[in-house]
């Protein structure tokens, strides 16, 4: 073979590698009726999608002070999307939720916004498989807190759930991300507080109802809350994967955590699909 044929080959080759990922990533409104706002979302669906099939749907959460573009960066969570064939959605959480639903905002029902309004909305508008067992959340930091604090009170809609650099227990930082302003003061909100952490709901998991996996770097500020979330769910006897490597709350770690999310969802996935079958 001529070198230009080499050349031209490898140029081939080049291109369909790069045109291999051709995911489709939508921005959206989708109407709150318990805020009474539209509420951005970023949806992407894979290359092969195609209403004449179903996908399962991964809910991608957002961190503390950014939005529902967050995770659009670098094309990691696109690609994963046509790699896995995943729908993902990736809605607005607003600056500093903590997607709660907030006793002091009104304005701030993201709990209910998720699971009430969202969920049915990406099911009626998108060839998505409208089981719990092929539904999957999670999310960095804020959001991490938010896909275990929405999955543990909401097992009814989610089989699977992870988190990144989670802030698993909020109550060591009462002075930090506004908390404080969608709960209350810690000093004279204690409960609160104290219902609201998702480190005090492992009562609300049986062994094989959800699963989980968490992972958070050794130098993180929140090392400490997600070993400790480790040790209570080894406490309580609930199979989880929690994985710890060096690293910071940065976006390094996060792009590079969500691949093994990725393929963790899609192989239990997998695994119902084979249950069905």
């Amino acid at each position: 073979m001529s070198t230009k044929r080499i050349l031209l080959s490898f140029v081939s080759l080049l291109l369909c590698a790069i045109q291999g990922f051709a995911y489709q990533i939508q921005e959206i409104k989708v109407w709150s009726k318990s805020m009474k706002k539209p509420i951005p979302v970023n949806i992407i669906t894979p290359q092969s999608y195609s209403t004449n099939h179903t996908y399962p749907t991964i809910y991608l959460l957002h961190g503390h002070g950014d939005n529902h573009k967050g995770w659009s960066r670098g094309e990691v969570v696109g690609k994963l999307a046509d790699i896995y064939n995943i729908v993902v959605v990736m809605p607005d959480g607003g600056y500093d939720s903590w997607y709660f639903d907030s006793p002091v905002e009104q304005g701030y029902c993201y709990e209910t916004f998720v699971s009430k309004e969202l969920i049915p909305y990406v099911d009626h508008n998108y060839a998505t498989i409208k089981d719990r067992r092929f539904r999957a959340i999670t999310g960095l930091s804020m959001g991490g807190h938010g896909a275990f604090y929405i999955a543990f009170r909401h097992q009814d809609l989610f089989a699977n759930v992870g988190s990144l650099s989670g802030g698993l227990d909020i109550r060591p930082f009462p002075k930090n991300w506004n908390i404080a302003g969608r709960l209350g003061a810690y000093d004279k909100y204690p409960e609160r507080w104290e219902e609201s952490t998702v480190v005090n709901m492992t009562h609300l998991l049986k062994p094989g109802q959800l699963n989980i996996t968490f992972e958070c770097g050794a130098s993180d500020f929140f090392y400490q809350v997600n070993c400790n979330m480790h040790k209570k769910l080894l406490e309580a006897g609930i199979p989880h994967d929690f994985t710890s490597r060096p690293g910071g709350h940065s976006w390094n770690y996060w792009l590079n955590g969500i691949k093994y999310q990725f393929l963790y969802f899609s192989e239990r996935f997998n695994d119902y699909l084979k249950e069905k079958h």
